[in-house]
């Protein structure tokens, strides 16, 4: 049940932020689907790229607080010409449930439109079902599934979803 003074609130990453997006995404990702150490350093390759040198006006991190603490997170990369990648969203299991997701996909949507970007697309696993339902309601379609071997499981689905940011010409 969500208490109703409870408020969820966005912000952009501060330092500290990076650090805990690889920490809780890494323990919780083991603790919810034994997913070993492989997937902890390859959120922590894509943290370190986004701190080493990222452009402000076309990527970005946002994290999603309730009642100050931190319950989630994603970033909005640029993934070459007009196409910006949504990367590491991450609810809580004490933000679940409460918007936050929702939230957060639609805030990186929206910056990715306002950057100018054309398209977005994004990287996930099949078993991520709540993550699945946020990206069809932002409108995400699934483009692309394979069977893969990753992060110590031999039964993960990788999928490639995307949406257009802009009205094609007719």
């Amino acid at each position: 049940m969500t208490d109703p003074h409870s408020s969820v609130v966005l912000r952009e990453a501060r330092p500290g932020d990076l650090g805990w997006i690889v920490h809780r995404q890494g323990k919780g990702y083991w603790e919810e689907f034994g997913w070993n150490e492989e997937y902890e350093a390859l959120v922590a390759r894509i943290v370190a790229d986004f701190a080493a040198g990222h452009d402000p006006s076309r990527e970005a991190v946002w994290i999603a607080e309730l009642d100050g603490e931190p319950v989630g997170s994603v970033m909005c990369v640029d993934a070459g010409g007009s196409v910006a990648k949504l990367r590491l969203l991450w609810v809580e299991p004490s933000g679940r449930g409460k918007g936050v997701g929702g939230l957060l996909v639609r805030r990186c949507v929206d910056f990715a439109r306002e950057a100018g970007y054309l398209s977005m697309t994004l990287w996930t696993m099949g078993v991520l079902d709540a993550a699945r339902r946020l990206y069809e309601e932002a409108g995400f379609a699934l483009t692309s599934e394979k069977p893969v071997r990753m992060f110590g499981k031999d039964d993960l689905v990788n999928q490639v979803w995307d949406l257009p940011l802009r009205e094609s010409a007719a």
